[in-house]
């Protein structure tokens, strides 16, 4: 009778083991937030290079009015370089993902997965907050 029970457990375990989400599937949704995350601010990458260039023609322009007040041109070569920064970053991020899972076994792809979206909301981050201060610096 204690066998039947033992084997009772075990097999209705099983049975919720089955029914559960696998961890492919489980996979396949942390692979769309990291999409995601990416897709958020993908479209502002043309916004960035608009304000870097903006930046450094602020450059130019401070320089030509005033050469020796270099605080504010060295301000605008340097958010201009930010600028710069924060756009190779999306695309070194870019070009290290990896969207197939080849020979990886599940576990690996969700590790694999969960240190690209800790990559990819870091890039997202850098984005947003270079837009933000150059959003602020350049309507002066």
């Amino acid at each position: 009778m204690k066998i039947d029970r033992i084997s009772l457990i075990f097999s209705l375990l099983l049975v919720l083991q089955a029914c559960g989400t696998s961890q492919k599937e489980l996979n396949a949704e942390k692979r769309a937030e990291v999409i995601a995350v990416h897709d958020e601010v993908m479209p502002k990458m043309g916004q960035l290079k608009s304000f870097e260039k903006r930046a450094l023609q602020r450059a130019d322009e401070l320089t030509a009015m005033d050469p020796i007040d270099s605080v504010k041109v060295q301000e605008m070569k340097n958010l201009a370089l930010e600028l710069d920064q924060a756009y190779e970053a999306m695309f070194t991020w870019m070009r290290q993902y990896d969207s197939e899972d080849g020979e990886r076994t599940p576990e690996e792809v969700k590790a694999y997965l969960d240190e690209q979206m800790v990559s990819v909301s870091e890039v997202n981050r850098l984005m947003k907050a270079t837009l933000t201060k150059a959003d602020s610096l350049l309507k002066n």
